[in-house]
């Protein structure tokens, strides 16, 4: 089989109400009693401290609607409540009583002033009699909202516009949100494909990779294996690759994937990547008509820091690679071999579950265990057209669908050479291909903010952290859409999120009996209060030939059941090292859980080797 790429081409009580600064600029103007005039200071130069208020922030620094729930109150050197806590209390609550409003002190910032809650829901006008009482105290040199501040991190990438798959808030990716926190510095990918053509807008975060396509029928290049993992082209002419397949031009698929995932950013030009901050390391496997599975089990081993005969030590080991390509049938024992030990050694496989509409099951290595397989959506959210489907996949992203219109595909980084490299340039494509990128994207992001995360752990993150689909699907596109702030807040600790948790391991091995009655595995869950969470993690090892016989059903405290996996005659792979997600929000945690594991067909047995619950 032959891989290909995937293309169709606070200390009080939480606050429940915010008050916005629209609200709160009006009211400060509302309230002034004195015209106020503030000197410029000269460029690059900033004015001494007065004791005259300063000019109130204008529109350009208040924006309406941002939230702010607060006033931040300068006292003249010369107030008591200037430096006294206890000064400052006494005076909100004059104030407070004055104006009708409960005010209160909370603390001293760094810069001296007083910062007081003004309570709640409060409307305008109450909030300009607050303002009022500040303003008529001659001890008071300035009020100020406490604005609430977000992350501002548009890049200034002239086609950024363009990448809704990024921003937009119907089916993007929600990116910009991840920003504030990270750009992936730190992390290498290795993008395994058909390598890379020389492009402006991605040089400067390409390091060394390797070329390992053997077969100088397939490297077009002139050579085997080399350190050189340049893009010769990969087009080829009809009936080349096979009876009834027409011609094609090259696809510099692999340059149009690493832009996605790490084009150079705030750079003027171009497009922006999703982990700016990281580097791609071009892994070339795929060349005329494809790549084979054994250039490929190489590729993956050598990108993930393992060793491969006669190809030097890999000085950019990668964390994250990802593998936009695939073919038909099981994911072979060679290739889950070559994953497994990846993802052993710490990089995090991150694979397309492929373009033909079909159940991911019948498809490598989109059907392999340990890896995080990739849906494609389109621009309204939904299961693209052609993107393979099924209980394999783990999660979706966008990949775009230009038959409903050219910009509604993934822009990214190409060459205009239809067989040569010539010009560079950017194109929109489509397919899981475009997809899996945005993935591995992600995955840089949470290593660079979290380094000790685990492949286990990434996958998790990304699953529990998803959002639903905002449209429709049909046959399972995994835990949903990719959230990239909320997942890289929650891996990073600096927001809201889940990371997955506690976990409770089963290591006690049960022996699978041939096409006989179920058998199951306890694990006793305690300590943990109210109910279970609705992206409950599963991970379960089994050791089993011919998967396809095995049905695997969770079983809750209460005897409910949550089927894992049915049984399917299509699918020959061997054993089941994967991670479900199952939505347990109605049971209670505590209590003992079972995973009820029976093999449906004769020939074939094996072992539950360990499974887990991570909450």
């Amino acid at each position: 089989m032959k891989g290909k790429p995937l293309r169709i081409s606070s200390s009080r009580p939480a606050r429940r109400k915010l008050i916005s600064v629209a609200a709160v600029s009006a009211a400060l103007v509302a309230g002034m009693t004195t015209t106020v005039a503030v000197a410029q200071a000269p460029a690059g130069k900033t004015t001494p401290a007065a004791d005259t208020a300063p000019a109130l922030a204008g529109p350009a620094e208040a924006a309406p609607s941002v939230p702010a729930e607060r006033l931040i109150v300068g006292y003249k050197s010369g107030a008591a409540e200037a430096k006294s806590n206890k000064a400052a209390t006494a005076d909100a609550e004059t104030k407070g009583k004055e104006a009708g409003e409960n005010v209160d002190f909370q603390r001293r910032l760094g810069s001296g002033a007083a910062l007081v809650d003004l309570g709640e829901n409060l409307t305008t006008q109450d909030v300009s009699d607050v303002i009022a009482e500040y303003r008529a105290d001659p001890q008071v040199a300035y009020v100020s909202p406490d604005r609430l501040n977000t992350p501002k991190a548009d890049p200034n990438d002239t086609e950024y516009a363009k990448q809704w798959d990024l921003f937009e808030s119907t089916a993007g990716m929600r990116v910009p949100g991840a920003w504030g926190v990270t750009t992936g510095s730190g992390v290498t990918v290795a993008v395994i494909d058909t390598g890379y053509v020389t492009h402006s807008d991605l040089a400067a975060n390409i390091v060394g990779g390797y070329d390992f396509i053997a077969d100088t029928a397939v490297s077009v290049d002139g050579n085997g294996r080399d350190s050189n993992p340049a893009d010769p082209g990969d087009w080829y002419n009809a009936n080349e690759c096979g009876s009834g397949i027409p011609a094609s031009d090259s696809s510099w698929h692999g340059t149009h994937v690493a832009g996605t995932i790490a084009a150079v950013t705030n750079n003027s030009k171009g497009i922006a990547g999703i982990a700016y901050g990281a580097k791609i390391s071009p892994v070339r496997v795929l060349g005329k008509c494809g790549g084979y599975d054994s250039d490929i089990i190489d590729a993956i081993t050598w990108a993930s820091g393992g060793t491969v005969s006669g190809v030097p030590a890999n000085t950019n080991v990668a964390k994250v690679i990802n593998m936009s390509l695939g073919g038909d049938g099981a994911c072979t024992s060679a290739t889950q071999s070559a994953i497994t030990a990846a993802v052993n050694r710490g990089t995090s496989v991150v694979v397309a579950a492929g373009n033909d509409n079909d159940n991911v099951a019948n498809h490598s290595p989109g059907n392999c265990n340990n890896v995080i397989s990739v849906a494609a959506t389109n621009r309204s959210g939904a299961k693209a057209s052609y993107s393979n489907y099924g209980s394999g996949v783990d999660i979706s992203a966008p990949g775009g669908q230009t038959s409903t219109g050219t910009a509604n595909g993934i822009l990214s980084t190409l060459n205009a050479g239809a067989k040569t490299p010539t010009s560079e340039s950017y194109e929109y494509y489509q397919g899981t291909s475009m997809a899996t990128p945005h993935i591995a994207g992600l995955a840089a992001l949470m290593k660079s903010a979290n380094s000790s995360l685990t492949p286990a752990q990434i996958e998790s993150a990304i699953k529990s952290n998803a959002r639903a689909l905002p449209g429709a699907c049909s046959g399972g596109c995994g835990a949903g859409l990719a959230d990239a702030a909320k997942t890289v807040q929650a891996v990073s600790g600096s927001g809201g999120g889940s990371t997955g948790g506690t976990t409770f391991t089963s290591t006690s091995a049960v022996a699978i009996p041939d096409n006989g009655s179920a058998v199951e595995s306890p694990i006793t869950v305690s300590g943990r209060s109210g109910n279970a969470p609705s992206a409950l993690q599963v991970g379960v090892d089994i050791t089993h030939t011919y998967r396809g016989d095995l049905v695997i059903d969770l079983v809750a405290p209460d005897g409910s059941t949550y089927r894992l996996k049915a049984a399917s005659s299509s699918d020959s792979a061997d054993n089941v090292n994967t991670t479900y997600t199952v939505n347990a929000s109605s049971e209670t945690a505590n209590g003992t859980w079972k995973l009820r594991v029976q093999d449906t067909a004769a020939q074939d047995t094996g072992t539950v080797n360990s499974w887990k619950l991570t909450f």
